[in-house]
């Protein structure tokens, strides 16, 4: 199989863009970061992103990236985790779950491995729209704490999201729709794909495989914001999560900052990555 380090795209395998660390032949086998739209400062390790895909959710994934891109200033490496390619790799052999509400419900604990250094990964849903630099979550973080989140502490509004799908509550919910791994963590290192195979759903998405909260660091809540979930702020949020359902499903085209997601869709459709599909 050959590997292709190009530009941000998609984590896909066969010459067709694939840009994902992975192991060969049993052996840990680590390949140079796959390099954004900036070239890599000197001895600076890229921010390396991967955004969860959905099938059914294609334009949330390519509206990410592309909000990503607009405002990251360097060394960012974005990638789309696809469960079907993980498989075909043997990452993830976990039963299909017809109850998961994503295609990257458990597939996203392995977003550390595959990026396959010591620096920091961050996972993030595709349900989000980013309005700042990316970078900018790296500044002031503490090499203890083995991933960060945005500690949300709230009980739903509905009971249903808005898409159709069955709103569940459950303790620490959407810590995980946005992680920030720190890839030298012992920790961290145990999230193997032995590991996110045999673990519970409950174990990975509450985080009980860290010992102490205290390794959890907390982010502003401005990196996760919960549309429909929290008043709006005055000052626009850098990362809005469409928790409960954006404006790219019929349904939910008056959702608050749509109007923000409906600019952003209009400037990805102007874009190198749908001109060139």
């Amino acid at each position: 199989m050959t590997i292709d380090h190009g530009t941000t795209g998609d984590v896909t395998p066969h010459g067709r863009g694939y840009i994902l660390p992975f192991r060969l032949a049993g052996r840990r086998k680590r390949h140079a970061a796959a390099m954004g739209q900036f070239a890599p400062v000197a001895g600076v390790q890229p921010l390396k992103v991967y955004v969860g895909y959905d099938s059914r959710e294609d334009i949330a994934w390519q509206v990410c990236r592309h909000s990503i891109e607009r405002h990251m200033s360097s060394n960012v490496a974005i990638h789309s985790l696809r469960q079907p390619e993980l498989r075909n790799l043997g990452l993830y052999t976990r039963p299909g779950d017809s109850t998961a509400s994503t295609e990257f419900s458990l597939t996203r604990f392995l977003t550390p491995y595959i990026a396959g250094h010591d620096g920091w990964s961050l996972f993030v849903d595709c349900d989000f729209l980013f309005t700042r630099d990316i970078t900018e979550l790296l500044k002031g973080l503490d090499p203890r704490k083995a991933v960060y989140v945005v500690k949300h502490d709230y009980v739903p509004a509905s009971a249903m999201k808005m898409d159709g799908k069955v709103q569940t509550t459950y303790p620490r919910k959407n810590w995980s729709s946005f992680m920030l791994f720190n890839g030298a963590h012992s920790h961290v290192k145990k999230l193997t794909p032995d590991f996110v195979n045999q673990s519970s759903p409950q174990h990975l998405h509450r985080f009980e495989w860290l010992p102490d909260e205290d390794m959890i660091g907390a982010l502003d809540v401005s990196w996760n914001f919960l549309v429909g979930e929290y008043p709006i702020p005055d000052e626009k949020p850098a990362a809005i999560h469409f928790t409960n359902g954006g404006p790219w499903f019929s349904e939910c085209g008056g959702v608050e900052f749509s109007d923000l997601w409906l600019e952003e869709q209009a400037l990805y459709f102007k874009s190198h990555h749908a001109l060139s599909r």
